[in-house]
């Protein structure tokens, strides 16, 4: 007779504790990066019996199957699905502690592992290093730029501790928060010497339209922003002529193309037009970028490194003006 309900839970729990090892997780990482057991044995420089019968143990220990075989490979079943996410948050963690213990053993307090968007403000990014490297004793700080929706992912399976970037007004991960902390004011980014040339006129979005955008990544707040926008003056979002979130990449191409033509914040576009390639069209437009946030795991938010890192990085906002 099979156990019901909480007796079931028990059991189930008890067997984890008891017999799932860390060569179990590995396994399951390994599967749901290749998919097939053939490739598994390859990368594990195991036999495919051994993979085999090591599958059969992990289901047995999780008490169902945790995939469908077909012929595209191994498919993971809802309860796989768990399985994998916690193979994957799991090993993650264990890879974060070894990097923390190593920093210990230089001398260090710790590590801090930090995501930031390129479109964040200097002076946050500033207040961020400031505050982490002139703590004594010192930390070692991991930091990785990417867009808000590759950071969130990373934070989200354990690969960074917090996060600097645009609000997600999508995002339902409950064991993440997210806190809008930096209200930006956009502009339209030209050319300088197009300026004159593309300030003739009330604001068109027809018109520009036409013109050559430098346009966020698919699939990204600010893409959805830039769609959301063109949407609403009733006109077609244009096709973009590139496609990319970094700043040196916006301004080699508003450097190089006249008729290049983006959206930014005031303040990140004083930043790369200081030296006079770029300047904003004369337009108040009457919508805001999603605002500025702070994620981080609820399981660390009250860790004194990341606590205290929340807390400037408030302080730091506050005094900065409006874009």
């Amino acid at each position: 007779m099979q156990p019901i309900g909480h007796d079931r839970a028990e059991l189930l729990r008890h067997t984890l504790l008891s017999r799932l090892k860390l060569r179990h997780l590995s396994l399951l990482q390994s599967i749901q990066r290749n998919q097939t057991l053939s490739r598994v044995a390859v990368e594990l420089r195991l036999s495919q019996p051994a993979i085999t019968k090591s599958l059969h143990e992990i289901e047995e220990i999780f008490m169902t199957p945790l995939f469908t075989r077909t012929r595209r490979g191994l498919v993971p079943t809802p309860a796989g699905e768990a399985a994998l996410n916690y193979a994957l948050v799991s090993l993650a963690d264990l890879e974060s502690t070894s990097k923390i213990l190593t920093a210990i053993d230089t001398g260090l307090t710790g590590r801090v592992r930090i995501g930031m968007t390129p479109h964040v403000p200097e002076a946050l990014l500033s207040a961020s290093f400031a505050h982490l490297l002139g703590q004594t004793p010192r930390v070692a700080v991991m930091a990785k730029e990417g867009t808000t929706d590759e950071l969130v992912a990373a934070l989200t399976a354990r690969e960074l501790d917090c996060v600097i970037g645009r609000s997600l007004h999508a995002h339902t991960d409950i064991h993440i928060t997210q806190e809008a902390i930096y209200q930006q004011v956009p502009c339209i980014l030209v050319p300088t010497r197009s300026r004159a040339r593309l300030s003739k006129g009330p604001l068109d979005w027809r018109r520009l339209a036409g013109l050559d955008w430098i346009m966020p990544p698919p699939n990204t707040p600010m893409r959805r922003t830039f769609n959301a926008i063109f949407l609403g003056a009733g006109v077609a979002p244009p096709a973009p002529i590139v496609e990319t979130s970094s700043l040196k990449t916006i301004e080699a191409v508003l450097r190089r193309e006249p008729n290049a033509v983006t959206i930014l914040a005031r303040d990140v576009a004083a930043e790369i037009g200081l030296d006079g390639s770029c300047a904003p069209l004369p337009y108040e437009l009457s919508w805001n970028l999603p605002p500025i946030s702070f994620f981080v795991a609820q399981s660390i938010a009250q860790q004194p490194t990341v606590r205290l890192l929340a807390n400037a990085i408030r302080e730091a906002a506050a005094r900065l003006p409006a874009s």
